[in-house]
């Protein structure tokens, strides 16, 4: 019942007209007035922006706000794999053959990337789903130094990917509008990217023009709150023992390291 319930809110209020009504306030220059309320309420750390408060010109500038470059640091070493995001850690573990299942609904690899040499390539592997609420840093790094390989847009419109969307929705993560990058490490090993868009606002802007990134570079940013799925080929990677289901990682934060 609740599920039903959910999904015809859901379906009522999803629309485009209503996303691009929002996109267009977020970016009106009143909104800047808004910007210390919300920082206030979310409790945002202010000496980690790269600017004062009062030189954001919109909400929408804040949202998609850059750091001081200090403030995120690649840590480990170099056979580890870095966070691409500031996320909770909503779930984790080992690809059961092409299925992985998240907040209790099992997603299928083939849905998710439609691609068959990378669905080969990641059966049986390992993955880790990262959800970026509104209160995030919502910058994408690269989280090794690797080369793009493969890079394509799926899906459409999109559904919330918080903690109700993953509990009630309707398998928001292979349905969404999403980017799939294939990441090749320069040891050969491949990872996969997956960036998810949310509802009304479901743009992922990229913002490097290259196709070698260096790991912790900058590579583009959600304009609203979303989800990244890093996908891992079987036997080249052990997911980092400290992720907790729940826990918090930052940008430049061990989350895997190659074997």
């Amino acid at each position: 019942m609740r599920k039903h319930l959910y999904r015809g809110i859901i379906r009522l209020l999803n629309s485009r007209r209503v996303g691009k009504l929002i996109e267009g306030a977020s970016r009106a220059s009143v909104t800047r007035w808004f910007v210390p309320l919300y920082v206030k309420v979310f409790g945002i750390k202010t000496d980690e922006l790269e600017k004062q408060l009062r030189e954001y010109n919109s909400l929408q500038e804040f949202f998609v706000r850059r750091l001081r470059a200090e403030a995120r640091p690649v840590l480990g070493d170099e056979d580890e794999i870095i966070s691409p995001v500031d996320a909770k850690v909503e779930q984790f573990g080992g690809v059961k053959d092409t299925l992985i299942e998240v907040k209790g609904i099992t997603y299928s690899i083939d849905d998710l990337l439609r691609d068959q040499e990378m669905i080969m390539r990641y059966q049986k592997g390992s993955f880790l789903v990262l959800y970026l609420s509104p209160k995030d840093y919502h910058r994408i790094h690269s989280p090794a130094h690797a080369v793009v390989e493969k890079q394509f847009e799926l899906g459409g419109t999109s559904t919330p990917v918080n903690k109700w969307g993953l509990t009630l929705g309707k398998s928001p993560l292979t349905t969404n509008y999403r980017m799939v990058t294939e990441l090749k490490q320069e040891d050969g090993t491949f990872l996969a990217l997956v960036k998810v868009g949310a509802m009304w606002i479901n743009t992922i802007e990229l913002t490097h023009p290259r196709s070698r990134l260096s790991k912790g570079e900058e590579v583009g940013f959600f304009s609203f709150g979303s989800t990244v799925v890093l996908l891992f080929e079987n036997g080249k990677v052990n997911l980092h023992p400290d992720l907790k289901r729940q826990g918090f990682v930052k940008v430049g934060e061990p989350v895997a390291r190659k074997t």
